[in-house]
C-alpha cells in the first residue's frame, strides 16, 4: 500500500509518522511518500521520519520528494496537510481582522476567509494531478479551513473525505473521564468543520447509554476549563461545544485577549524553528514531547483510521468526518459539507442519521453554511464583490463597514496568491 502526504515537510508530520509506525497492523503501509516543496524541511523531517519507522521496526520504505506528480503516481490514498502561505501568512490572518475589532483566526471569520482564498486553487490544482496519475485514490483532506475545501474538492468530482481532530480530541478526553476505553465512546458530534456540538456520549456504539449528563454533572468544570468557557454556560447548553464556539459565544472577550498578547502563529513559528532544530538530531527517533504543544492532537490515530477503512484494511466502523450533507440535516441543502459520525468504507463515507439539532445551534449552522457557500464562489472566481459578500453573511462580522474595511485588508495582505487581484 502507498501513500502520500502533501505538506510532508510539516513539523505535524512525525506525528503522523508515530501513528503509522505503531498502527502498521491497521493500515499496512509498504511505502510512504512525503511530497514538499520546501526542499530543507523536507530533509529533516524525512529524515525523522525513516528513524522513527526504524525504531518501532516498520518495514515500509519513506522517501522525499519535491515532485508532486511523481510522488502521488501510483498512491492509494493521499493525505493533504498544506498551509499556503506558511505561518507568514497566518501571522497576518490573526492579526490584520483585529484592527477591525474582530476575531483574528485562520480557519474562522475574516482570516478563516483569506486562508480559504489562498488554499482552494492550490488544492485543487494538486488533486486534479492526483486524479490524472491515479484516478482512483482517496483525498484525505486535513488542510484548514476542511469544511469549505472538502466541499470544494467534492464538488470537483474527486474522492475526498474532509478529517479533523476535535472530535477524536473529545473522544479520548471523555473516554478518560469515564475510565473507559476510547473505542467505547460514541460520540453524537454534529454540526460543521470548527462549528460542532457533542450532543450524546453513547458507551458501545450509537444504540448504548447516553452518558453525557454524568459526564457534565461529574466533570463539568474540567470540561468547562478545556473550552474556556464558564461552568455555568456549559450547563445551561448541556451539550458540549467544541472550542471553537468560544469565538461565537464571546467573541469580545476573545477579541481583547487576542490583541493583548503575541499570535499563536508567532508562537508556532518560534516552535517550529526549535523543532526543526531537534528534528536535524541523527540521534533523535521518536517524535519530541515539544511537538504535543504544536497542535493536531490525535490526528495521527484519526488519520490512520479514516485510511484503513477507505482502503478496505480494517478502521472503525464508525467515524466523524466531513462529508456532503445528502439530507442527514433537513434544513440544509444536500451538497453542504457537514461534519458528522458515518459509517466509512471504500465506496465512502455515508452519514448516520443525527440527532435533531435545538434551534439555538442549526440557527448558527444554517448562517455558517450559506457563509461557506460564498466563501467557497469567492475562493474559486475571485472578485472584491465575492469577498465582500462572504464577509458581509459571517456571523462574526456582519456589518456592511467592518466587510468593506476587511475587503480591503484581505485582498492586500493576499495580494500575491489571488491571481485576479
Amino acid at each position: 500500500m502507498k501513500l502520500a502526504v502533501v505538506g510532508g515537510g510539516s513539523t505535524y508530520t512525525p506525528e503522523l509518522i508515530d501513528g503509522f509506525a505503531r498502527l502498521r497492523d491497521t493500515l499496512p503501509i509498504s511505502e510512504l511518500v512525503l511530497v514538499d516543496p520546501a526542499a530543507d524541511r523536507l530533509e529533516l523531517v524525512g529524515g525523522l521520519a525513516r528513524r522513527i519507522f526504524a525504531r518501532q521496526g516498520h518495514p515500509g520504505t519513506i522517501t522525499t520528494t519535491s515532485d508532486l506528480d511523481a510522488g502521488v503516481e501510483g498512491a492509494d490514498a493521499v493525505l493533504l496537510q498544506l498551509r499556503v502561505g506558511g505561518q507568514a501568512a497566518r501571522q497576518q490572518d490573526e492579526t490584520w481582522p483585529l484592527e477591525c475589532g474582530c476575531v483574528g483566526q485562520e480557519t474562522t471569520g475574516a482570516g478563516g476567509l483569506a486562508k480559504a482564498m489562498r488554499t482552494v486553487p492550490v488544492v485543487l490544482d494538486i488533486a486534479e494531478r492526483v486524479r490524472r496519475t491515479n484516478p482512483d485514490a482517496w483525498i484525505i483532506d486535513f488542510t484548514n479551513p476542511v469544511g469549505i475545501v472538502t466541499r470544494a474538492l467534492l464538488q470537483a468530482g474527486h474522492k475526498a473525505v474532509g478529517l479533523c481532530n476535535v472530535a477524536i480530541g473529545f473522544q479520548r478526553k471523555f473516554a478518560a473521564h469515564l475510565d473507559v476505553a476510547p473505542s467505547d465512546v460514541f460520540l453524537n458530534h454534529v454540526g460543521l468543520n470548527h462549528l460542532s456540538w457533542e450532543l450524546g456520549v453513547r458507551l458501545g456504539g450509537p444504540d448504548g447509554a447516553d452518558v453525557l449528563p454524568k459526564l457534565l454533572g461529574e466533570h463539568g468544570d474540567a470540561i468547562a476549563d478545556d473550552l474556556r468557557l464558564p461552568r455555568s454556560v456549559v450547563d445551561r447548553l448541556g451539550v458540549v461545544p467544541s472550542y471553537y464556539l468560544r469565538y461565537f459565544y464571546a467573541h469580545d472577550e476573545v477579541v481583547r485577549e487576542l490583541g493583548s498578547k503575541p499570535s499563536r502563529a508567532a508562537e508556532v513559528a518560534a516552535m517550529e524553528k526549535e523543532l526543526l532544530t531537534m528534528y536535524g538530531d541523527p540521534k533523535l527517533d521518536e517524535k519530541p514531547a515539544l511537538l504535543a504543544k504544536r497542535g493536531g492532537a490525535f490526528y495521527s490515530e484519526a488519520a490512520v483510521d479514516l485510511a484503513s477503512s477507505l482502503l478496505g484494511s480494517g478502521g472503525s466502523r464508525y467515524q466523524v468526518v466531513n462529508t456532503y450533507n445528502n439530507g442527514t440535516l433537513p434544513f440544509l441543502p444536500d451538497d453542504a459539507v457537514i461534519e458528522v459520525q458515518a459509517t466509512v468504507d471504500g465506496n465512502g463515507a455515508t452519514p448516520l442519521a443525527a440527532p435533531v439539532l435545538d434551534p439555538l445551534y442549526a440557527g448558527l449552522v444554517a448562517n455558517v453554511t450559506a457563509y461557506e457557500d460564498l466563501a467557497l464562489e469567492a475562493a474559486l472566481r475571485g472578485g472584491r464583490d465575492r469577498v465582500f459578500r462572504a464577509l458581509l453573511a459571517h456571523p462574526l462580522i456582519g456589518q456592511y463597514a467592518y466587510a468593506d474595511e476587511l475587503t480591503d485588508k484581505l485582498v492586500a495582505h493576499n495580494r500575491e496568491h489571488l491571481a485576479w487581484a
